[in-house]
């Protein structure tokens, strides 16, 4: 299968898998066949070998899993249509960053960066300024920061030495490092602690094939992530970067090396700073020669910017209502995106008279020329179109080729146990150094024992100013030889090149 049969009219509406990576559009009022239409793209990638990621929000995308029929409205479609037609399952893979109803998906704070991470956490100028040089001295000093408690290890000292902190990388405040505490704080509670850790995920499964050569539809479930929409659009934001950082070159290909969905779109962009959207529409623009195709769901069309919208070369609106002033503004917009078809008389009225499955195209043809606006019937799944049972669910998740990678969670280590190591290090030469009957002492009176720990392992003490640089020393020595080299961050703020 080289092309996705959308729809019908009086011609048959294809979406080219030449040009599928010039990204796309899904919108649509609720209730008027967004989630079908969306399925019926994930379906025509996954049978022409393109693996597939979307988010299920409502759970209803899961039937991807299982085979159609049945139907009595799909059945009816069908011989509408008159096409060739038959009900199949496609490969699926289920995630879940809580570990419920799909494999763990797991990254590091590393990997996330302090730009994602200072979004994800609400920080304002100030306080990302200081996540920026906690990120700084974690990378200077080989600090892995895998999850959340190593992050606040790192702060907490930060705060305690912000003299010797501020002296190396810049001015920081014990007040801005409270507030990052706090963030965090509400960030474990909102699930950040299970969706930072480690094994971390390789996107390199999300780009798979099945034993025939079908293309594996990832399926994070959604349901209970998009009531926490700065972890759920940060989550998303941040695979994306992912993806534009770790995929080398391809140019333009006969068609797509992963397609990524992007339900909900407007989480990723309500209260974003002009930065981030520049940015987002940076990756959208350049990704496209990585080989990645990104669809972008909504209800209107102006929940996304029009720098990242003018970017979308294949367009499905479904019916919006015009109901407000900004529906109508809405609706108004939309018409006037669409290449004009003598057919198609008045799209703004057409947009709010159109049926449930009904929608007007736009896809790119040869020579990537816009296709005139069409008003099609969208041509339906062959997977079933609602949600699967537990047991469903679970068989799927027993035959997962990636589930003994992801299952068990692992703590390896890291910031946390490195400043704990140095610590004690630290205390047991204060400890030999002073006088014999003080030994012990240190730290038991003036209760500063565990800020001195690190701040005499990480900067060195007056007494012990030598053996501490030898063993720093040592220890960055040996960093290198872990590391490679100093670790780089890409355009999100994400670890360019691969895992460490």
């Amino acid at each position: 299968m080289s092309d996705i049969l959308l729809g019908k009219s009086d011609i048959d509406v294809l979406l080219r898998a030449k040009y599928a990576n010039r990204h796309g559009l899904i919108a649509g009022a609720t209730g008027t066949g967004k989630s079908v239409t969306l399925m019926r793209l994930a379906e025509g990638f996954s049978q022409m070998g393109v693996p597939v990621f979307l988010a299920d929000v409502k759970g209803d995308l899961a039937g991807l899993c299982e085979a159609g029929g049945g139907n009595a409205k799909i059945d009816a479609r069908v011989a509408e249509l008159k096409v060739d037609w038959k009900a199949q399952a496609n490969p699926v893979v289920f995630w879940d960053i809580f570990g419920q109803l799909g494999h763990p998906v797991r990254s590091t704070i590393s990997e996330m960066g302090p730009n994602l991470l200072g979004r994800l956490l609400e920080l304002n100028d100030t306080q990302e300024g200081v996540l920026e040089v906690v990120f700084k001295l974690a990378d200077d000093e080989g600090l892995l920061l895998i999850d959340l408690k190593d992050l606040r290890a790192l702060l907490t000292f930060a705060a305690e030495n912000a003299k010797s902190v501020s002296q190396r990388y810049g001015l920081i405040s014990s007040t801005s490092i409270a507030a990052i505490q706090r963030a965090l704080l509400g960030l474990e509670q909102a699930g950040g602690d299970q969706f930072f850790g480690e094994p971390a995920l390789d996107l390199a499964d999300f780009l798979r094939q099945d034993m025939s050569g079908r293309g594996v539809v990832n399926i994070l479930a959604a349901d209970k992530l998009i009531l926490k929409p700065k972890l759920y659009s940060t989550f998303l934001l941040w695979m994306l970067s992912e993806l534009f950082e770790r995929l080398p070159e391809v140019g333009d290909l006969d068609q797509p090396k992963l397609v990524f969905f992007f339900d909900e779109a407007h989480l990723l962009f309500d209260d974003a700073p002009a930065a981030l959207v520049q940015r987002v529409e940076q990756v959208v623009r350049l990704i496209r020669s990585k080989g990645v195709g990104v669809y972008f769901c909504s209800q209107n069309p102006d929940d996304v910017p029009q720098t990242v919208l003018g970017q979308m070369g294949n367009r499905v609106q479904h019916a919006l209502r015009a109901f407000t002033p900004r529906d109508q503004k809405a609706v108004k917009a939309a018409a006037e995106t669409f290449p004009p078809n003598p057919k198609v008389k008045k799209v703004a009225d057409v947009i709010t008279q159109l049926g449930v499955g009904e929608a007007l195209a736009t896809t790119l043809q040869d020579g990537g020329i816009p296709l005139p606006v069409e008003r099609v019937l969208i041509v339906p799944p062959g997977c079933r179109v609602g949600a699967i049972t537990d047991a469903e669910r679970a068989t799927i998740r027993a035959r997962s080729p990636v589930g003994g990678k992801y299952d068990t969670a692992m703590d390896r280590e890291s910031a946390y146990e490195k400043l704990a190591a140095r610590a004690a290090d630290s205390a047991a030469a204060a400890d030999e150094a002073a006088p014999a009957g003080k030994k012990g002492d240190k730290g038991a009176d003036d209760g500063s024992g565990w800020s001195d720990m690190i701040k005499g392992a990480l900067f060195g003490t007056g007494r012990r100013q030598g053996m501490i640089e030898a063993t720093a020393k040592s220890a960055m020595r040996t960093v290198g030889n872990q590391l490679g080299r100093q670790i780089l961050r890409g355009v999100l703020g994400s670890i360019m090149g691969g895992k460490r």
